[in-house]
Protein backbone atom coordinates (compact mmCIF):
# COMPACT_ATOMS: atom_id res chain seq x y z
CA UNK A 1 0.00 0.00 0.00
CA UNK A 2 0.90 3.31 -0.97
CA UNK A 3 0.99 6.41 1.15
CA UNK A 4 2.25 10.18 1.04
CA UNK A 5 2.94 12.59 3.19
CA UNK A 6 3.61 16.60 2.36
CA UNK A 7 7.06 17.89 3.00
CA UNK A 8 7.80 20.94 4.39
CA UNK A 9 7.50 23.79 2.60
CA UNK A 10 10.94 25.43 1.95
CA UNK A 11 12.12 29.10 0.27
CA UNK A 12 15.58 28.45 -1.46
CA UNK A 13 16.30 32.41 -1.93
CA UNK A 14 17.10 32.91 -6.17
CA UNK A 15 15.61 36.37 -6.54
CA UNK A 16 13.52 38.91 -4.52
CA UNK A 17 12.15 42.35 -3.91
CA UNK A 18 11.76 43.95 -0.58
CA UNK A 19 10.30 46.98 1.00
CA UNK A 20 11.15 47.90 4.73
CA UNK A 21 9.75 50.70 7.05
CA UNK A 22 11.88 51.86 9.98
CA UNK A 23 12.14 54.56 12.78
CA UNK A 24 15.51 56.48 12.33
CA UNK A 25 17.14 58.11 15.37
CA UNK A 26 19.95 59.95 15.10
CA UNK A 27 23.03 59.07 16.22
CA UNK A 28 27.00 59.92 16.13
CA UNK A 29 26.85 63.99 15.67
CA UNK A 30 25.49 65.67 19.09
CA UNK A 31 23.64 68.50 16.81
CA UNK A 32 21.90 66.09 15.09
CA UNK A 33 20.58 63.62 17.84
CA UNK A 34 19.70 67.24 19.65
CA UNK A 35 17.94 69.06 16.97
CA UNK A 36 16.88 66.72 14.74
CA UNK A 37 13.54 63.88 14.91
CA UNK A 38 13.69 60.80 12.92
CA UNK A 39 10.18 60.42 11.57
CA UNK A 40 10.42 57.88 8.68
CA UNK A 41 13.10 55.57 6.51
CA UNK A 42 11.60 53.29 3.81
CA UNK A 43 13.89 51.43 1.67
CA UNK A 44 12.93 49.07 -1.63
CA UNK A 45 15.63 46.79 -3.67
CA UNK A 46 15.63 43.60 -5.54
CA UNK A 47 18.70 41.10 -5.03
CA UNK A 48 19.57 37.88 -6.17
CA UNK A 49 21.16 35.33 -4.17
CA UNK A 50 23.19 32.66 -5.06
CA UNK A 51 23.13 29.08 -4.07
CA UNK A 52 26.22 29.51 -1.26
CA UNK A 53 23.74 32.17 0.20
CA UNK A 54 25.66 35.30 -1.08
CA UNK A 55 23.47 37.87 -2.55
CA UNK A 56 24.14 41.00 -4.79
CA UNK A 57 21.44 43.74 -5.03
CA UNK A 58 20.21 47.21 -5.90
CA UNK A 59 17.68 50.26 -4.57
CA UNK A 60 16.68 53.10 -2.88
CA UNK A 61 15.62 54.55 0.13
CA UNK A 62 13.86 57.94 1.04
CA UNK A 63 14.19 59.41 5.17
CA UNK A 64 13.22 62.27 6.59
CA UNK A 65 13.96 63.90 9.91
CA UNK A 66 12.00 66.64 11.52
CA UNK A 67 13.40 70.03 13.14
CA UNK A 68 12.43 69.56 16.61
CA UNK A 69 11.45 72.94 17.17
CA UNK A 70 11.91 72.94 20.88
CA UNK A 71 15.49 72.31 20.85
CA UNK A 72 16.24 75.75 19.60
CA UNK A 73 15.79 79.45 19.71
CA UNK A 74 14.24 81.19 18.31
CA UNK A 75 11.79 77.91 17.27
CA UNK A 76 12.58 76.68 13.52
CA UNK A 77 10.07 74.30 11.71
CA UNK A 78 11.10 72.40 8.71
CA UNK A 79 13.31 69.27 8.32
CA UNK A 80 15.60 67.21 5.91
CA UNK A 81 14.19 64.94 2.71
CA UNK A 82 17.21 62.34 2.14
CA UNK A 83 17.06 60.12 -0.77
CA UNK A 84 19.49 57.53 -2.00
CA UNK A 85 20.50 55.19 -4.62
CA UNK A 86 22.84 52.05 -3.24
CA UNK A 87 24.39 48.84 -4.17
CA UNK A 88 24.29 45.85 -1.93
CA UNK A 89 25.67 42.84 -0.51
CA UNK A 90 26.00 40.09 2.43
CA UNK A 91 24.26 36.19 2.85
CA UNK A 92 21.10 35.40 3.10
CA UNK A 93 20.08 31.92 4.75
CA UNK A 94 16.98 29.92 5.96
CA UNK A 95 18.18 28.20 9.14
CA UNK A 96 14.62 26.37 9.06
CA UNK A 97 11.31 26.47 6.72
CA UNK A 98 10.04 29.31 8.92
CA UNK A 99 13.36 30.87 9.60
CA UNK A 100 15.98 32.97 8.42
CA UNK A 101 18.83 35.78 8.37
CA UNK A 102 20.15 38.09 6.01
CA UNK A 103 23.37 40.32 7.30
CA UNK A 104 24.06 43.01 4.69
CA UNK A 105 26.19 46.01 3.47
CA UNK A 106 24.56 48.84 1.26
CA UNK A 107 26.95 51.84 -0.21
CA UNK A 108 25.66 54.29 -2.73
CA UNK A 109 25.03 57.95 -2.89
CA UNK A 110 22.42 60.49 -0.79
CA UNK A 111 21.33 63.64 -1.60
CA UNK A 112 19.78 65.75 1.43
CA UNK A 113 17.31 68.72 1.09
CA UNK A 114 17.72 70.70 4.08
CA UNK A 115 14.35 72.69 3.97
CA UNK A 116 12.79 76.00 7.30
CA UNK A 117 11.38 78.75 7.52
CA UNK A 118 14.35 80.51 8.48
CA UNK A 119 16.11 79.36 5.81
CA UNK A 120 12.84 80.78 3.08
CA UNK A 121 12.97 83.94 5.17
CA UNK A 122 16.58 83.92 4.13
CA UNK A 123 15.88 82.98 0.16
CA UNK A 124 18.56 80.20 0.46
CA UNK A 125 15.77 76.97 1.09
CA UNK A 126 16.83 74.60 -0.02
CA UNK A 127 20.35 73.76 1.18
CA UNK A 128 21.57 70.80 -0.95
CA UNK A 129 24.38 67.98 0.89
CA UNK A 130 25.56 65.43 -1.19
CA UNK A 131 27.98 62.77 -0.33
CA UNK A 132 28.85 58.94 0.05
CA UNK A 133 26.08 56.53 1.60
CA UNK A 134 26.74 53.43 3.67
CA UNK A 135 24.50 51.06 6.23
CA UNK A 136 25.40 48.01 7.51
CA UNK A 137 22.37 45.62 8.19
CA UNK A 138 20.75 42.97 9.76
CA UNK A 139 17.10 41.45 9.25
CA UNK A 140 15.82 38.75 11.24
CA UNK A 141 13.13 36.53 9.24
CA UNK A 142 9.84 34.90 9.46
CA UNK A 143 7.92 33.31 6.36
CA UNK A 144 4.14 33.40 5.53
CA UNK A 145 4.51 31.09 2.92
CA UNK A 146 7.36 29.61 -0.20
CA UNK A 147 6.93 33.35 -2.11
CA UNK A 148 6.48 35.47 1.03
CA UNK A 149 7.83 36.49 4.20
CA UNK A 150 7.88 39.33 6.99
CA UNK A 151 11.25 40.31 8.58
CA UNK A 152 12.60 42.77 11.22
CA UNK A 153 15.31 44.65 9.78
CA UNK A 154 18.13 46.99 11.77
CA UNK A 155 20.20 49.36 9.81
CA UNK A 156 22.99 51.64 10.75
CA UNK A 157 23.21 54.07 7.54
CA UNK A 158 25.64 57.13 7.16
CA UNK A 159 25.71 59.68 5.33
CA UNK A 160 29.45 61.17 4.35
CA UNK A 161 28.16 64.67 6.23
CA UNK A 162 28.18 66.44 8.85
CA UNK A 163 25.46 68.45 10.50
CA UNK A 164 25.24 72.41 11.85
CA UNK A 165 22.81 74.76 13.07
CA UNK A 166 23.44 76.89 10.10
CA UNK A 167 21.85 74.13 7.71
CA UNK A 168 18.61 74.71 9.37
CA UNK A 169 18.91 78.91 9.08
CA UNK A 170 20.19 79.30 12.45
CA UNK A 171 23.29 81.60 13.81
CA UNK A 172 25.71 80.41 15.27
CA UNK A 173 26.51 77.46 17.19
CA UNK A 174 24.12 76.71 19.64
CA UNK A 175 26.68 75.83 22.91
CA UNK A 176 28.02 72.80 20.26
CA UNK A 177 31.36 71.98 19.98
CA UNK A 178 32.28 73.33 16.51
CA UNK A 179 34.24 70.16 15.94
CA UNK A 180 30.70 68.02 16.29
CA UNK A 181 29.75 69.69 13.19
CA UNK A 182 32.37 67.53 10.94
CA UNK A 183 30.74 64.13 12.15
CA UNK A 184 29.33 62.50 9.99
CA UNK A 185 25.33 62.20 9.91
CA UNK A 186 24.15 58.55 11.15
CA UNK A 187 21.54 57.12 12.37
CA UNK A 188 19.94 53.69 14.07
CA UNK A 189 16.99 52.52 11.75
CA UNK A 190 14.81 49.85 13.01
CA UNK A 191 11.26 48.79 11.28
CA UNK A 192 9.62 45.77 9.61
CA UNK A 193 9.72 44.58 5.98
CA UNK A 194 8.02 42.06 3.36
CA UNK A 195 9.78 40.31 0.56
CA UNK A 196 8.17 38.54 -1.99
CA UNK A 197 10.61 35.51 -3.47
CA UNK A 198 9.67 34.96 -7.39
CA UNK A 199 10.83 31.26 -7.05
CA UNK A 200 9.59 30.15 -3.57
CA UNK A 201 9.48 26.41 -3.92
CA UNK A 202 6.35 24.37 -3.31
CA UNK A 203 5.11 21.69 -1.29
CA UNK A 204 5.37 17.97 -2.68
CA UNK A 205 4.30 15.00 -2.08
CA UNK A 206 6.59 11.61 -2.22
CA UNK A 207 6.15 8.37 -1.20
CA UNK A 208 6.47 7.10 2.66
Amino acid sequence: MTSFRAVAQEITPGDSFTFDLCLPNAMTNLPYQKIMQGLVHASMHYQYVSKSGLYVGAGTHYSYFAINEFRVQPKVYGGIHSGALFLKSGHEKFWSERFGTDIGLRAGYVRSYFISDALENLNISPILKSGLYLEPNVSLILTSDVNQSFRLTIGYPIYAYGFSPDLIGIEGNLGYDPNEFNRNSSFLSVGFGFTYYFNGKKSTAIED
